[in-house]
């Protein structure tokens, strides 16, 4: 399917995420669209798939004119696109999400489903049991699932967002394989990332956006520094990594263990300190995201004792974690830490009004204008936050820190995220709280940033935290074995 994008405008007032787009398509091909945060990526693609509107412009599939209504209308016209988070219900089991949408009587069909399902993950090569509840399977097999579901819907396109974000290196290669796959079979396939090697390894052809507009285009072989200088005209500098002196502990964890992702956390033994700046690396589901959340207060441990500042936290309510200084960015931006269809600056009325029963609106509006100029945050106090871009929401969440926060815990604050907005949250975490001694803590899948960034690294595998090292008695190689769980090599 030929897919022709013709001076596309996108308007948000007098903010402009599309100014003029072109940019064609071809079938059979794996088509890479790359460019900062707040580039117009996401907008584009949404415009593609029926979730938003063009202001002005044109779309055109196979040389004829379409005004796509509808995400049900892009499905009716063989378009389908994956979001960095998929559209599921966690509730529901494997099966039943691979239903949602598909022929009317699914209940009569349910053998019929789960055989297509089958047939479809043994073609790819995907590992998905269709009894199992979504809840406990991994982000990255999501979007397997999300991906399945939209080829048996019959699509002719597929839009990916982001789709390597926080997905381990095998469920990476084995989704790389099937995309080669598809478009092989005459799928044009769109992959829409900030992660040059993904680019390099995977697409054809690459068109660069960049303020709204086309910067570029280049294909293959690729030539990364012009890539990014399409990207950002000039290059982003790297975050300075602060070297503190660990101080005495802020929390300690003694044998503790809890439920939840695929391996729970287990008998888990550890202190953080003062002043600390700690990685945490390990494959999706091995514990750190539980291991997070326990330190935080949000979860309660099985078993085990916790200690912050030496006081017993046993039984103790997030917002007691909270009180001692405590504070949790979660890695699911809209799921957990914003509330979709509200403003930025009811955010702030959220955030500033504790304990108060009245808050005069301009207050918010003061609050939110002064925190957009701190943090750039690209939009206005009355945009609603899921019509910012991600790199614009994770600097939201940021601003919303308390700044007096002495243990703060990030479970991958620069997920999906391009250079310069990674660049630039580290160096703001660096400046308002390392350089305050307050302990950073912090997961990533990318072992460049962790370190780049940690002093201290924890390895969790399997539920466990299997290696707890200094970053200058380690290496990416002897990381790397650990996360595969071995730790003798």
């Amino acid at each position: 399917m030929l897919i022709e994008l013709q001076d596309i405008h996108k308007y948000y007032g007098s903010s402009k995420a599309n100014n003029g787009i072109s940019l064609v398509i071809q079938s059979g091909t794996i088509h890479g669209i790359l460019g900062e945060n707040g580039a117009g990526k996401s907008t584009l693609m949404r415009i593609m798939a029926g979730y938003l509107q063009k202001t002005r412009g044109s779309v055109l599939i196979n040389g004829f004119p379409v005004n796509v209504r509808s995400p049900e209308h892009a499905m009716k016209l063989g378009i389908g696109m994956l979001y960095q988070d998929p559209l599921d219900f966690p509730s529901l089991s494997v099966l039943d999400n691979f239903m949602i949408g598909q022929l009317s009587g699914a209940i009569l069909k349910k053998d019929d489903f789960r055989k297509r399902l089958l047939e479809l993950t043994l073609r790819f090569d995907f590992r998905l049991n269709p009894d199992s509840l979504l809840k406990t399977i991994t982000v990255g097999e999501r979007q397997q699932l999300e991906m399945l579901r939209l080829l048996s819907l019959g699509i002719e396109v597929l839009i990916l967002d982001e789709p390597t974000t926080g997905i381990s290196t095998l469920l990476k290669d084995t989704l790389f394989s099937a995309l080669r796959a598809l478009a092989e079979d005459g799928k044009s396939i769109i992959l829409v990332s900030h992660k040059l090697e993904d680019v390099e390894a995977l697409c054809g052809k690459v068109t660069v956006l960049r303020q709204g507009k086309v910067s570029g285009e280049m294909t293959r072989p690729f030539n990364s520094e012009k890539l990014l200088g399409m990207i950002f005209g000039t290059m982003p500098s790297h975050p300075v990594s602060l070297r503190n002196e660990p101080g005495p502990p802020l929390i300690e964890l003694k044998a503790v263990s809890a439920t939840g992702g695929r391996a729970g956390l287990k008998d888990c033994s550890t202190v953080i300190r003062k002043g600390e700046i700690v990685g945490i690396a390990g494959l999706e589901g091995s514990g750190q995201e539980v291991f997070l959340r326990v330190a935080s207060g949000i979860k309660k441990p099985a078993s085990g004792t916790i200690l912050l500042a030496g006081r017993d936290m046993r039984g103790k309510h997030y917002h007691s974690f909270m009180k001692r200084r405590v504070a949790f960015m979660p890695t699911s931006r809209l799921e957990e830490g914003l509330v979709p269809g509200l403003s930025i600056a009811e955010h702030f009325a959220l955030r500033y009004s504790a304990g108060r029963f009245f808050l005069r609106k301009p207050e918010w509006i003061l609050k939110a204008e002064a925190y957009i100029a701190k943090f750039n945050i690209r939009g206005n106090p009355d945009t609603s936050v899921e019509n910012l871009s991600g790199g614009n929401q994770q600097r939201l969440l940021l601003s919303l820190l308390s700044e007096d926060t002495e243990l703060l815990l990030l479970e991958n604050p620069t997920r999906g995220l391009d250079v310069e907005s990674t660049n630039w949250i580290w160096s703001q975490l660096q400046e308002q709280y390392s350089r305050k001694r307050a302990a950073i803590v912090f997961s990533s899948t990318e072992l460049d940033e962790i370190f780049m960034i940690a002093e201290r690294i924890l390895v969790f595998f399997d539920g466990r935290l299997i290696k707890d090292v200094k970053k200058d008695n380690t290496s990416i190689h002897e990381l790397g074995m650990a996360i595969a769980g071995k730790i003798d090599a």
